[in-house]
């Protein structure tokens, strides 16, 4: 298959007309995959109302059926003819938050999405994002757009549309390429369908910023426990995980050290994922910095390329630092655990 590639400026005016947005959305009305990207990462797009589309996303991607989706809308207007109800909480956290990286669960009206969308469930997870392509995009097709992040599965997610094109080139119809994305990391995904708001995934937008708009929310129990099944689309399987097997490391950089010659000493090509702060402390075969420790955000914006970067190098192992879980710092861990497959390794005190 060839993979149309259009070149659109980022700061695009969603109510202009652009060629390029328009090609994209004629093959989106057409049941083809259209990769574009979000303020978060590049997602993975398609019809959220044709079963024949979605499965599209699912054999691009290599990912699982039973894995739900995001549906991605470009107005708050496109929301009745997909749920059932808009509950107090879910509609201050659209007044707060949309655009932008949050994703609300909502209790799904029948029929109004692709079965294959929501993987069985009665819910469906909804989001609107903040970037001028993406909401052009969604606009001109007419559609409510199903979206996963645009790389295999299991992989770092794509940041970029070469990552996307490194990834899924020859596999999807097409790809938007409006830049680098800006947040990095994945949109927080909450559940307000219960007496209780929950945060089934952290993301984008802080449990603190949350709770400044409603109050208490809590955290799934499954984030922690990896016996249990997450009930988040995207967090069910192993994922953001580099080619080499990492390792979470607790400990002061001199004793990360040890564990770095211990390995070469072995023969072992070695990477590290370090701190600004810290990096210059390694001596290592690739050591990738990304962003400071007193900026969460940076770290953020850069973690899914660093994670990428090491692939290139064929390592044997990767020792990856750790970080504060306040604020983003919540999205950053968890998306480094899964990509670990959470796999410590803790300094004696």
């Amino acid at each position: 298959m060839k993979t149309e590639r259009w070149s659109v400026d980022k700061n695009v005016d969603s109510k202009i007309s652009y060629p390029q947005i328009n090609e994209a959305a004629s093959m989106l009305i057409n049941n083809e995959v259209v990769a574009f990207p979000t303020e978060t990462v590049y997602g993975l797009g398609a019809n959220a109302k044709s079963d024949d589309a979605v499965a599209k996303i699912f054999a691009a991607k290599g990912r699982p059926a039973d894995n739900p989706l995001i549906v991605h809308i470009s107005s708050t207007n496109e929301l009745q003819a997909l749920v059932a109800e808009i509950p107090e909480k879910s509609m201050k956290l659209m007044n707060a938050f949309w655009p932008g990286p949050l994703t609300l669960i909502f209790q799904k009206k029948q029929g109004a999405v692709s079965e294959y969308v929501t993987a069985g469930l009665d819910t469906v997870a909804i989001r609107m994002p903040d970037h001028p392509v993406a909401l052009a995009l969604i606009s001109a097709s007419g559609l409510p757009i199903a979206a996963p992040s645009a790389n295999q599965s299991g992989k770092p997610s794509p940041t970029t549309a070469d990552h996307v094109a490194k990834d899924l080139g020859g596999k999807i119809a097409g790809i938007v390429d409006g830049g680098a994305t800006g947040v990095g990391v994945e949109s927080t995904v909450i559940d307000c369908t219960g007496t209780t708001p929950v945060i089934l995934r952290p993301g984008g937008v802080s449990k603190e910023e949350i709770e400044s708009i409603i109050n208490h929310v809590e955290i799934d129990s499954s984030l922690k426990n990896k016996e249990e099944k997450p009930k988040s689309p995207g967090m069910k399987y192993k994922h953001y995980a580099p080619v080499a097997p990492l390792f979470l490391v607790d400990g002061e950089p001199s004793w990360i050290q040890t564990l770095i010659n211990e390995k070469r000493n072995q023969g072992l090509k070695v990477g590290v994922l370090a701190s600004t702060e810290n990096a210059t402390s390694y001596d290592a075969d690739i050591i990738r910095q990304c962003g400071s420790r007193n900026n969460l955000t940076e770290v953020a914006h850069s973690l899914y390329d660093s994670l990428r970067s090491f692939d290139e190098a064929q390592l044997d192992i990767i020792f990856s630092e750790v970080y504060p879980e306040t604020g983003v710092g919540a999205a950053i861990m968890n998306r480094l655990e899964k990509a670990a497959g959470h796999n410590w390794i803790h300094q004696k005190k």
